[in-house]
C-alpha cells in the first residue's frame, strides 16, 4: 500500500478540477462504509477528542453556542 504521505504530495500536485474530482470520490467511497465501521470511526474520533479535551489542547464549546452557529450557518 502506498504511503500516506507520498499519496497526498501527489494529490496536492494535480490540477484543481483533477484534486476536486478525487475529492468527490474520496467522499463518496466513505457513504460506502458498513454502519458498524462508521460506528467504530466515529467512536475512535470521539475518544481523540476527548484525550484533545483532556490534555488541553481543545476547549469545550456549551451546546448553546453550538446551536446557534449552526441555525446562523442553515439559513
Amino acid at each position: 500500500m502506498a504511503d500516506l504521505a507520498a499519496v497526498l504530495k501527489n494529490a496536492l500536485s494535480l490540477e484543481v478540477r483533477d484534486r476536486v474530482a478525487l475529492a468527490e470520490r474520496l467522499l463518496a467511497s466513505l457513504e460506502e462504509l458498513s454502519e458498524e465501521e462508521a460506528e467504530r470511526l466515529w467512536a475512535d474520533e470521539a475518544k481523540r477528542r476527548l484525550e484533545e479535551y483532556r490534555a488541553g489542547r481543545a476547549e469545550a464549546v456549551r451546546a448553546e453556542e453550538v446551536h446557534a452557529k449552526a441555525q446562523k450557518l442553515f439559513r
